[in-house]
Formats: C-alpha cells, sequence, structure tokens
C-alpha cells in the first residue's frame, strides 16, 4: 500500500474539520495523475494524492489493448509519428487540435521509455523486440502491449510501485468537493470529505484534476463506479469551461449478458486486429461495406454500425452481435483476460463467437486545458480523460490515452513547477474560508437510477432533439437541492450536473461527427460545426454554452 499521508490538522471551533498542505495536491490516482505527482515529487514538491477507492481502483488498471506510439528502435517498417499523427487527426473528425496532437505523440517514445525504465514490462515478439498490435482507426501495427491485454494495470503496477518506493503521500477513500479560491478567482486548494464524510481543507498553490471519466451515467458502462465526472463538475463549479463533452466514446465490443448494469467486460478491439470479425444473428457480417477498414474501422464508426444493423434488420435480431475470433491462433494466451471473462458467462472464444454490444467507454471531451494541463483558472490544472487537450477531438483514436496520461502527466509537474518558481500562483493561505461552509455546501442531485436510464436511451448512440428534450425534462422532475455531506451525493452531484451539460451541447450540435450521432442530422456539417462548444455554469449554477463557440487548430 502507498504511504498515508501525515497530515498537518487542527479542529476548529469544534467542528471536527481537518486541513492539510502540499505545493501539489493531486485529485485522482491513475496515470496521469501518478505519473504527475511522481515527477512533480522528482522536482522537489510537496505532493498529496487524493483518490476516491484505493490507489489502483481507477480506470488505468481496466485497459486492455495497449499503448499506441511509433518507437524508432523498434524496427517500426515505415510508421512514423506523422503516421501516427494523421490516424489521430482522422479519428477525430475534425475537431481535434493539430499542434496538440503532434507534440503529445512526439513525447510518447521517451515517456515510455521512462516507464519502462521504472520496471514496466511490455509483450516482446520472437526477434527480442517489443510485440505491437493494430487496433481500430490504425494504419500500421504500433501498439505495445502488456500481459496480452492486461496493459493498463500493468502500467498501473508500475506506477504504483514507484510510488510505494518514493513514499509518496496519498490519502484513499476521500473524495473532492469543492475548490477552495481566493475573492478573485485563483485557486487555493480543495475540499475533501474522508471516509467518515468528515470534511477537510487541503490548501495548496496548484491542483490536478486527473479524476478520469463519466461512464456511470450510463446503465452499461467498461468504467469503474467511481468514473462519475468529479473533476468536470468541480472545475465547472471552480469557473472552468469544459468542451466536447457531447462526444462520448462507446467501445464497440464489451462482452454482452443480458441485463447487465454497470461495468461490464471489454473485448479489446486489438482481437479485431489480429483477424475477428464482427457478425450478426444469422451469420451476416457487420461492417461489410460500412468503411474501407471494415472491422478496423474507428470505434465511433464501428459503434454506430452495430446499433444501425440492430435497429435495421427485418424483425431484429437481438440486442447484441457476435465477434468471431475462433480464427485467432493462440487466443488464450494472446488475451487472457478476455478469454477468462468469456468462460465465466460460459462462451469459449476458441471455438464459439462472442456476444458483444457497444456500451459507454471514454469521454472525448473534458476541462479545457494546454497541452500543459493549465486550464483558465489560475492554480487548476487537468488531465488524462477528465481534461480535453484537443489529443481526441470528436472520437478518440485507440490506445491514444494512456500515452497520454503519460505525457501531459508529466508536462504538468513540469508546468506546475515553473509556475511556482516564477511567483504566478497564490499563497494558499489568502482563499481561508470557515469550516461551516464546508457543512452547508449544497447541490442539485438527480436520482442516479433515472439519469442512467433516460441517458442510455436518449443520449448514447443516435440522438434527436426529441429525445434530448426528454432527458432534460427527466433531470428537472428529479433534481432536489441536496446536502454533499456523503460520498454518494458528492458523486450523484456531478452526474447531475455533467449530464445537464452534455444534453445542452448535443442539443445545440445538429450534425452527426465522430462520437456525436443525430438520427435527423445524419450527415456531417464542416461549414456550420466544425468547431468545438465551450460551457461553462451561469451565475445561477447552470451549465450554459458560451458564445462564440470554441475553435481550435482544427485539422
Amino acid at each position: 500500500m502507498v504511504p498515508s499521508f501525515e497530515a498537518e490538522t487542527r479542529n476548529t471551533n469544534g467542528s471536527g474539520c481537518w486541513e492539510a498542505r502540499a505545493d501539489l495536491v493531486v485529485v485522482g490516482s491513475g496515470v496521469a495523475g501518478l505519473t504527475a505527482a511522481l515527477h512533480a515529487q522528482a522536482r522537489g514538491l510537496r505532493v498529496l494524492v487524493v483518490t476516491k477507492g484505493e490507489v489502483a481502483d481507477g480506470n488505468t488498471r481496466w485497459a486492455q489493448g495497449g499503448v499506441a506510439v511509433v518507437l524508432a528502435d523498434q524496427h517500426d517498417e515505415g510508421d512514423s509519428v506523422r503516421k501516427h499523427a494523421e490516424d489521430t487527426l482522422t479519428a477525430g473528425a475534425g475537431l481535434c487540435d493539430a499542434d496538440a496532437v503532434r507534440e503529445i505523440l512526439d513525447g510518447g517514445p521517451s515517456a515510455v521509455a521512462r516507464l519502462r525504465t521504472a520496471g514496466a514490462r511490455f509483450d516482446g515478439d520472437p526477434t527480442g523486440l517489443l510485440a505491437r498490435a493494430r487496433e481500430g482507426g490504425h494504419t500500421a501495427f504500433r501498439v505495445i502491449h502488456a500481459g496480452g491485454d492486461a496493459t493498463g494495470a500493468e502500467v498501473e503496477r508500475t506506477l504504483v510501485a514507484e510510488a510505494n518506493g518514493h513514499r509518496l503521500p496519498v490519502l484513499e477513500r476521500h473524495v473532492a468537493v469543492d475548490a477552495l479560491k481566493t475573492p478573485s478567482g485563483e485557486l487555493t486548494g480543495v475540499r475533501v470529505l474522508d471516509p467518515n464524510g468528515v470534511p477537510g481543507v487541503l490548501r495548496a498553490p496548484a491542483v490536478l484534476l486527473a479524476t478520469g471519466g463519466l461512464g456511470q451515467l450510463y446503465q452499461a458502462t467498461s468504467n469503474p463506479e467511481i468514473a462519475t465526472g468529479d473533476g468536470l463538475a468541480l472545475a465547472l463549479r471552480a469557473g472552468a469551461a469544459v468542451a466536447d463533452v457531447e462526444f462520448v466514446q462507446f467501445h464497440p465490443t464489451v462482452l454482452y449478458t443480458p441485463g447487465a448494469r454497470g461495468r461490464c467486460p471489454l473485448v479489446t478491439e486489438a482481437v479485431r486486429g489480429e483477424g475477428a470479425i464482427l457478425l450478426d444473428a444469422t451469420g451476416a457480417r457487420v461492417m461489410a461495406g460500412v468503411h474501407p477498414l471494415a472491422d478496423l474501422a474507428p470505434r465511433d464508426v464501428v459503434s454506430a454500425a452495430i446499433t444501425r444493423h440492430l435497429a435495421a434488420a427485418p424483425g431484429g435480431v437481438g440486442d447484441h452481435v457476435f465477434l468471431d475470433a475462433t480464427g485467432v491462433p493462440g487466443f488464450a494466451k494472446r488475451f487472457p483476460t478476455v478469454h477468462a471473462a468469456c468462460l465465466k458467462i460460459g462462451v469459449d472464444p476458441v471455438a464459439q463467437p462472442i456476444p458483444v454490444t457497444p456500451a459507454a467507454h471514454f469521454s472525448c471531451g473534458g476541462v479545457v486545458t494546454d497541452i500543459d494541463g493549465r486550464t483558465a483558472v489560475r492554480g487548476l490544472y487537468a488531465a488524462g480523460e477528465a481534461a480535453r487537450t484537443g489529443l481526441h477531438g470528436a472520437n478518440r483514436l485507440a490506445s491514444n490515452s494512456l500515452l497520454e496520461g503519460l505525457v501531459v502527466g508529466e508536462r504538468v509537474a513540469a508546468a506546475v513547477a515553473a509556475d511556482l518558481a516564477a511567483g504566478v500562483l497564490v499563497d494558499p493561505r489568502s482563499g481561508r474560508v470557515g469550516e461551516h461552509h464546508l457543512l452547508e455546501r449544497r447541490a442539485a442531485i438527480a436520482d442516479r437510477d433515472s439519469l442512467q436510464r433516460v441517458m442510455s436511451r436518449y443520449a448514447a448512440i443516435g440522438r434527436d432533439a426529441d429525445g434530448l428534450a426528454v432527458v432534460g425534462s427527466v433531470l428537472d422532475l428529479s433534481i432536489k437541492d441536496s446536502p454533499l455531506t456523503t460520498h454518494r451525493a458528492v458523486e450523484d452531484a456531478a452526474l447531475t450536473l455533467v449530464a445537464q451539460a452534455l444534453v445542452a451541447a448535443a442539443a445545440r450540435r445538429t450534425e452527426s461527427r465522430g462520437c456525436h450521432v443525430r438520427n435527423e442530422h445524419p450527415e456531417r456539417d464542416d461549414a456550420r460545426w466544425l468547431r468545438s462548444q465551450l460551457i461553462r455554469l451561469s451565475p445561477s449554477g447552470q451549465p450554459v454554452l458560451a458564445d462564440p463557440v470554441l475553435v481550435e487548430g482544427a485539422a
């Protein structure tokens, strides 16, 4: 276990509130958060990591496919960072920031090298080089992997081991509630709840949000239970903007079980990279004629094609399709995690097609940052899935997320150190707030079950104005103003606010692009919509679309 933080604490007026201080508070313990924390600590900063569960409970450990990176010393046979960038821009459907794409991908080789130096063990091929896979949207074999299909687990294991070795302070089972700010709006720390719901204050001139995604907006997702959009909600309440939140990537091949709710096992698209094909219940190919890359088309294309195929078939063909991997040699050894998950539901993937269906997977948008993680709020940074750096645009290229966490996490550490040295961050003591405010914090909270049902029905793959209006109405009817005194309340408040932002952005974008599919507007409209939408909070606390919309280096 990572050593717990021996905080400076004190009681004030008998309230039971407590306090701790650091140079940098990192909220989240996945690849982006731990990378940033370790590099900041190496630069001499006092760092404190806050995580809602155990340190390894985030989404990173569930990532199967790998890390998309071009390594020159691995004989990439004509591949290049430029080609990787072209694939990323193509997948992002015109909304990537081309400069951000190039800089983040350029940083990939050195970031992976440092991770390997720290002890990460990636799979090799018979020649002694790293084994490389190909996934949807990639035009080359450039995805390195570990444990066959357990890359995220190996990345997280390496980072946690490094954190243990360096005695990185971590507060486990603590949830961040809100930002501490000066009267002029600079960040000076965060308010948190400990495992018993006791409020506390973490004072720091810099706070990094590395809280992951928002998959729990939907009934079925590849994300763990803690993926409730907390970072986006905290950033909005702190005065930052979010963008591209309408683009939620649904992984096309999540293992199907009837009536599944919550986190569902992935069937990595590297399985399709090894030759598996999608079939419907009649044995017809799902992706035939849909895209030049067929079963290896980008994720948004495959997920939408599966959804259309199921809806259009005469008489219907059920609520799932099949991934036929029976021709993939050595399946059990190459994909041990998938193999075990299939056997658990009574399917032998070596002999039988695997039942699969799309499920919520990755938020392509997030808190608006530059490629160093800086937001528009001084002292507030974001990285990983919680951030919108411009790398993903309207749809994420497979296996770019672990790479982004490694590269941007390191850049954030450098940015915080530089900002502290330059004196541009404020003294956290200037944000002092009486502890009674911690106990009075309230927010709008919708019923989680109702929210997940309407989001899955009307704001998933395939949306229209009427359905999005239904979501808005259900949210309005079920919302209650409630105190944020428990971890569940903080999460539900975040889900409610993020759902409102997503629906507002989706309703305004009257086109289909990337992960956002409007049934009544099926075409991409570059003349009007080659741009991202900024969302901020109004004075009344409602998410509103900024005008004019954000335009950033779209390719």
